[in-house]
C-alpha cells in the first residue's frame, strides 16, 4: 500500500512561514487569516459577508496601502509611488517585511500580527439622537472592524512618516509596525487606539 504523500508547507512568497504564528487576542482569532498561499492575490473573490476575514492579513495590509491618503470624508495627498497596482504595492510591503526581519530577527508577519493586536481598539464612540439632541455613546467594536481600524491606522501613520520626508514608504511602514508591536507611544496607530478608548470611557 503506498504511503500518503505529505502535504508541502507553503511559505508566502516562498519567504515567510505562517505555521508557527498564533493570535493571542481571542477576539481577533477568527478574523486574522493566516492560511499560507504561495501568492497572496484574491482578486476580489471574497466579496461576500465577512469575506475580508478570509483574506490573508498581509494582503489586507497591501490593499489598504492603495488608499493610504483617505482620512474620513477628506482625502490627503499621498505618495505617488503607492498606486493601485498590485505588483508595486506588494513589492513595498515585502520590502517593509524584509526591513522588519533584518532589524528584529523575528518572523515579520508575527511582528505585524502583534502590531495589529496592540492597535485594535476595543471601544469607540458613536452619536445617538435622543429628544432632538445628539449624544456620544460608547460602543464595543466588532472584531472585523478592530482589525480594519488597526490596519488603516498603521498605513496612515506610515504615510505621515514618509510624506515629504527622506524616508521611503517601505521604511515608514516597517518603522510604524515595529513601534506598534512594541506598544510604543511613538506609534500613530497605538495613539489612535488609546484616544478612541479614552473617548469611549468618557462617554459612558
Amino acid at each position: 500500500m503506498p504511503t500518503p504523500r505529505a502535504i508541502p508547507q507553503f511559505k508566502i512568497f516562498d519567504k515567510y512561514d505562517l505555521s508557527g504564528i498564533s493570535v493571542k487576542d481571542p477576539g481577533l482569532r477568527q478574523v486574522i487569516f493566516l492560511e499560507p498561499k504561495l501568492i497572496l492575490k484574491s482578486q476580489g473573490r471574497n466579496v461576500q459577508k465577512f469575506g475580508q476575514a478570509k483574506v490573508n492579513i498581509v494582503e489586507r495590509l497591501m490593499n489598504r496601502l492603495a488608499v493610504a491618503g483617505h482620512r474620513g470624508k477628506k482625502h490627503k495627498i499621498q505618495k505617488g509611488r503607492s498606486t493601485g497596482k498590485y505588483s508595486k504595492n506588494m513589492k513595498i510591503i515585502l520590502e517593509a517585511l524584509e526591513l522588519i526581519e533584518k532589524k528584529t530577527s523575528k518572523n515579520p508577519v508575527e511582528v505585524l500580527v502583534n502590531a495589529i493586536e496592540n492597535s485594535a481598539p476595543r471601544d469607540e464612540i458613536t452619536v445617538i439622537e435622543y429628544g432632538g439632541a445628539r449624544y456620544p455613546q460608547a460602543v464595543d467594536v466588532s472584531p472585523l472592524r478592530r482589525v480594519n481600524l488597526a490596519i488603516r491606522w498603521l498605513i496612515h501613520g506610515a504615510s505621515d512618516r514618509a510624506f515629504n520626508k527622506k524616508k521611503t514608504i517601505a521604511q515608514a511602514i516597517a518603522e510604524e509596525i515595529m513601534l506598534a508591536a512594541d506598544n510604543s507611544g511613538d506609534s500613530f496607530s497605538v495613539r489612535k487606539k488609546n484616544e478612541s478608548e479614552k473617548q469611549a470611557d468618557s462617554a459612558r
